[in-house]
């Protein structure tokens, strides 16, 4: 029996899935923390990665594996290989006024005919910004620019050489200077972000854009990996997608540190409000994807608020009718990225003497992070973008509440699948692919997970009212910015 193994790196943590090759059976797994930060020295993620392997028993039996991580978080690296400065996550909004600054120069249009999308502060590219402003002495020693799947997969080799960085599209298309279309990177861009002339980046390696079966190196033999094929990775909600087989017009919805909607489609997104990025998945096809930076930690708050756990909080939002009896909470926590409003801070309204309990501030709660999700749909299909159900993921997605309530907010079907390592399983499915092109056999074709389906008779007056009072943050939020 091969095994393959699936790594997720996410945000929060380290998952680490050994499965059956043939099969997709669960054989073991493990998992280790990652620092809460949005500022992060890699060596964590890499000491994280290796607990996590130690804790699922080791690769010693494993044929082939594949990492999939937290899209666009800036690693710079010098000419030895070494980290200039500590990561900046994707959910670092310091890059906001670097973003703003980038859609200036070339405007949204430009942008999203050059590279499929239009920069936000969660882009690798208004990071590079961000560091030739603030930091430029180590702007100016960056040899190479890697994301962390594939800082990850250049670590499992062992390699030292700069020249065998590897990446996927799926990744490459959310640095903000890569077209998936083309599958060429944008030097021109990269230049743009670092403030130098044309041509002044071209000694600066990028990882090369490895095919989706194609096996992207081997294990690091010192550390006794030598054994192992290395696939190409992915980005995680590209691994997301693929570890739960969806198929075009199923979209992925995922309530984790961010709330992410993306669905598989034949053909890219050039959506020039900068709502929809236009990203790849891992099979070779596209990925639209509209992402928020809010979802469960607002959950998270409003439970630590109440003093209650979230089975009570999902018992408490349940007992409250609709509506929550007017309270709105509009939940720009941490800024916000859709709509992009990164200074943006949350906002409840509608508070009176009826609506003033925790039942209610529960509801709205979860009627608040279900009507942001709301708002990603409706710019996928804005763009053209077809969408019948969503199969809701992340910790979010066990809230019983968000369950019953979801379907009658977004106004289609809910799928919700057990809980599970679904990031970690696609980077798997990945690494089995891999596994079989290499020995010239078929591809497996793992089982689809199992799901429960929700169905809602739509609440529109709920969305029309969170529609309207977050609209006046907006207004408040960018009359503030002018």
């Amino acid at each position: 029996m091969a095994l393959v193994a699936g790594i997720d790196s996410s945000t929060q943590s380290c998952k680490v899935v050994i499965r059956d090759a043939d099969s997709g059976t669960l054989v073991r797994q493990g998992t280790a923390p990652h620092p809460p930060e949005t500022e992060i020295d890699p060596e964590h993620w890499w000491t994280a990665l290796r607990t996590a392997v130690e804790r699922a028993g080791g690769l010693g039996d494993v044929a082939a594996v594949s990492v999939a991580a937290q899209q666009h978080g800036m690693i710079a690296l010098d000419h030895a290989g070494q980290v200039i400065r500590p990561a900046l996550l994707w959910n670092d909004t310091r890059s906001a006024a670097a973003a703003a600054d980038l859609v200036a120069e070339w405007g949204a249009e430009r942008w999203a005919a050059a590279v499929g999308l239009v920069p936000v502060a969660s882009f690798t590219v208004t990071k590079l910004r961000w560091l030739a402003d603030h930091e430029p002495d180590a702007a100016a020693r960056i040899a190479a620019v890697v994301l962390p799947h594939d800082w990850l997969t250049w670590r499992l080799s062992g390699a030292r050489s700069l020249d065998t960085l590897r990446t996927d599209r799926s990744d490459a298309s959310g640095t903000g200077y890569f077209d998936a279309v083309s599958n060429a990177y944008r030097r021109d861009v990269l230049a743009l972000a670092l403030r130098r002339e044309p041509g002044g980046v071209e000694r600066i390696t990028l990882p090369t854009v490895t095919g989706p079966e194609a096996v992207a190196g081997r294990g690091d033999a010192a550390a006794g990996w030598g054994h192992l094929l290395l696939g190409p990775g992915c980005g995680d909600n590209a691994g997301a997608t693929l570890g739960l087989g969806l198929r075009p017009g199923e979209a992925l919805m995922s309530l984790g540190t961010s709330g992410v909607v993306a669905t598989v489609a034949a053909a890219t997104t050039r959506d020039a409000t900068g709502a929809v990025a236009g990203f790849a998945d891992a099979t070779g096809r596209h990925l639209p994807l509209a992402c928020t930076l809010n979802a469960s930690r607002v959950l998270d708050a409003t439970a630590a608020l109440l003093g209650v756990g979230h089975d009570e909080l999902s018992r408490l939002a349940l007992s409250a009718q609709p509506g929550a009896a007017g309270l709105v909470l509009v939940p720009y926590l941490e800024g916000e990225r859709t709509p992009n409003l990164p200074t943006a801070t949350g906002s409840l309204h509608g508070l009176t003497p009826t609506s003033m309990t925790p039942a209610n501030l529960a509801r709205a709660a979860v009627e608040g992070v279900l009507c942001l999700m709301a708002g990603c749909l409706d710019a996928l299909r804005a763009q053209g973008v077809r969408i019948d159900r969503v199969t809701l993921v992340g910790g979010g997605a066990r809230s019983r509440a968000v369950q019953e309530i979801a379907p009658a907010i977004l106004g289609i079907p809910v799928a919700v699948p057990a809980p599970g390592e679904y990031v970690a399983d696609g980077a798997a499915r990945q690494a089995a692919t891999v596994l079989a092109r290499t020995d010239g056999a078929t591809p497996p074709s793992w089982s689809r997970a199992d799901a429960v389906i929700h169905r809602a008779e739509p609440l529109r007056f709920v969305l029309d009212r969170y529609r309207e009072v977050a609209a006046t943050v907006t207004t408040t939020v960018e009359s503030r910015r002018g």
